[in-house]
């Protein structure tokens, strides 16, 4: 077990470890800390407490200290200067006709760097625009190409759940995202409903996919025969999460009668017979998504 503190930083929705080296920070105060980067500004998002090594990539950095009033003078400083490092970059971007869409700008902490983040569609030559951004700034430029899922973790906005986007609030890091993972949640194929801001697969389809994966398996399949209990029936729908199979009853006089059942109470027919869906083993499994 090791004792860590988590930080986080502006732009990443990732927690990062230090070392807090027997000082106790409070949830939400600013620190300074060294990164690969160099000096940066984060915020205490776990206080001091131990973890297992397994989590942990060693070596641990110390954090230098806490953050002063100065330091966060110096930090809503560097914002306010966004605005402007944007709009003198975007002007000399089009003075050189380069095809690229600038997204935000970011001053480091101790104010020797500015990066600058944009997206294309290709490779930029962009080595005369960083010769005409130093000249403009006086200080060392990063030019720093993202992809479209980075743009939207940058800029934010609210996701068609309308809640904050996953990947610029609470999302770590990017995880793979599939169209089996929609079909096997039963969502419409529609870009539309399953697309983020991004125009990319939304990031939850995988947050539930393993409960959904578990329990594809046990549903019977759309246009199936069963039997129910009152009688033979056609599946036209499956609602995964309350494990109810919604069925067409024919009667004798040719009327369609629509009704849901429990998983439990439906009999599949596979190979020319009648399996019960709650078979000794189907009925832990069941019972354990039920719990």
């Amino acid at each position: 077990m090791a004792k860590i503190v988590g930080i986080k930083f502006k732009h990443t929705g990732k927690v990062y470890y230090f070392d807090p080296a027997d000082v106790f920070y409070k949830k939400g105060s600013g620190v300074i800390v060294e990164t690969a980067r160099g000096v940066e500004f984060g915020k205490v998002i776990i206080e001091p407490k131990e973890v297992p090594d397994s989590e942990i990539v060693q070596p641990l950095k110390p954090i230098s200290r806490k953050a002063t009033p100065d330091d966060e003078a110096r930090v809503k400083r560097n914002e306010e200067k966004v605005p402007a490092a944007l709009k003198i970059a975007n002007e000399k971007i089009l003075a050189r006709d380069l095809k690229m869409k600038l997204i935000d700008a970011e001053f480091t902490f101790d104010n020797n760097k500015v990066i600058f983040y944009f997206t294309a569609a290709g490779r930029i030559d962009f080595r005369e625009l960083v010769k005409d951004l130093a000249s403009a700034f006086h200080i060392r430029i990063e030019l720093r190409q993202v992809g479209i899922r980075d743009e939207t973790r940058i800029l934010g906005g609210i996701a068609p759940c309308g809640r904050v986007c996953c990947c610029s609030s609470c999302m770590p890091d990017f995880r793979k995202v599939t169209i089996k993972m929609a079909k096997t949640q039963g969502l419409s194929l529609n870009p539309t409903k399953i697309s983020g801001l991004c125009g990319r697969l939304m990031c939850c389809l995988e947050y539930e996919n393993e409960h959904y994966s578990e329990t594809f398996k046990l549903m019977p399949k759309i246009g199936s025969e069963v039997i129910t209990p009152e009688g033979k029936a056609t599946v036209i729908s499956n609602n995964m999460l309350k494990l109810l199979v919604k069925v067409k009853i024919e009667s004798g006089d040719g009327s369609l009668a629509f009704k849901d059942f429990k998983l439990s109470e439906i009999k599949v027919k596979k190979a020319n017979k009648i399996e019960e869906v709650d078979d000794a083993e189907n009925s832990k499994e069941i019972a354990d998504l039920l719990d």
